[in-house]
């Protein structure tokens, strides 16, 4: 036993060495964590990956005093299928990469496993984990605007503009369920903005990744806008990875989201995240109706003063836009942040950033 938690705590501190890390507990919980997920055998094997992209043949070299190339094989294939470890296709040669716990190894899906939600969720709650996943520089994801709520006086970019990240977007496309929904139901606590489960999408080798996975549906890419246009309907943050080509869009709302649900939690959320835009009201056509306050999936706006008028606390607002569309007497809008942040091009690229800031 003392050796397979030897391995746990090497795979543990490989892990914190990538660019999110993945820190120790006092309580152990990363480790129990680790062994729901990874086999001793897989956490071995997994040792010799990174978070970038290494080739089957590679892995193969720097595991060859240890398991044969059909094993390597075997594991990685069924690390794949934990949703433990990355995976895509370039030019015929597979690729694989480790995955930080938050955008990552936590999101199982396919697969609601109440001892394994437990082993992640003892983890993520940890100050420890909060930490590595809050001061990781970029943000592993930001918000962008549901499109209806752009003002023409201020053009977005078309990374922050969902209908033209869909249309420059490779294909396939996919659907599938909200993780976070899936879990707040299990628990008797189900959403309170929308009864629809598929909500999350991705595009090319995400989309690729969780097909072999056997996990998700297969969709064309008018359905992808078909489903974001219900997404905003139904009053869901747009929240797609920070990459100007991002892999995947979550639509999330504020009951269910571990994210905005951390974020509402902080005194100043916006510290911690990338956004281009912010809300703004124009007092004088105010109504005072609250319907903008209703719609804040982060708890940014509010009544204030003797009139009771919208104000927006620009410490919590993420610039979604939600609150732009049901505002009856058009007082409140979008307003592009005074300093632009550009995103990575890509995922790899994000990563590399995170990882150059760590060692800075």
């Amino acid at each position: 036993m003392a050796v397979e938690d030897n391995i746990f705590r090497q795979l543990q501190e490989h892990l914190d060495r990538q660019a999110v890390g993945f820190p120790p507990t006092e309580s152990g919980a990363e480790v129990q964590f680790l062994k729901k997920l990874f086999s001793p055998d897989e956490a071995r094997l997994a040792l010799h990956l990174s978070y970038k992209p290494t080739s089957t043949e590679v892995i193969v070299r720097a595991a060859a005093l240890e398991f044969s190339e059909e094993k390597v094989e075997r594991l990685l294939d069924s690390m794949l299928g934990k949703v433990a470890i990355g995976w895509k296709e370039k030019e015929g040669i597979s690729y694989w990469w480790t995955l930080p716990m938050v955008v990552g190894m936590a999101e199982q899906d396919g697969r609601i496993d109440p001892e394994f939600q437990t082993a992640a969720d003892a983890y993520m709650q940890s100050k420890d984990f909060g930490r590595a996943f809050l001061t990781a520089r970029p943000s592993q994801m930001r918000t962008i605007p549901v499109d209806i709520s752009i003002p023409v006086e201020h053009p977005a970019a078309s990374y922050d503009q969902i209908q033209a990240i869909v249309e420059a977007a490779s294909g396939p496309f996919l659907v599938l369920p909200c993780i976070c929904r899936e879990k707040a139901a299990s628990h008797g606590t189900p959403c309170r903005m929308t009864t629809r489960l598929e909500t999350c999408l991705g595009f090319g080798d995400a989309a690729a990744e969780v097909l072999r996975r056997k996990h998700g549906r297969e969709i064309t890419r008018a359905e992808v806008i078909s489903i974001l246009q219900r997404n905003e309907n139904d009053g869901l943050v747009l929240q797609p990875s920070n990459a100007q080509s991002p892999a995947f869009v979550c639509s999330c709302c504020g009951c269910c989201c571990g994210m905005l649900g951390m974020q509402k939690l902080l005194p100043r959320p916006v510290d911690f995240w990338t956004t281009s835009f912010h809300a703004a009201v124009d007092e004088t056509i105010c109504k005072g109706c609250g319907k903008c306050v209703k719609r804040c999936q982060v708890n940014a706006v509010s009544l204030s003063g003797s009139r009771k008028l919208a104000e927006v606390n620009l410490d919590r607002c993420i610039g979604c836009g939600l609150c732009v569309p049901t505002c009856e007497s058009h007082a409140i809008h979008l307003e592009k942040n005074a300093a632009e942040t550009i995103p990575p091009a890509n995922e790899e690229e994000l990563y590399d950033r995170i990882m150059a800031k760590r060692l800075v």
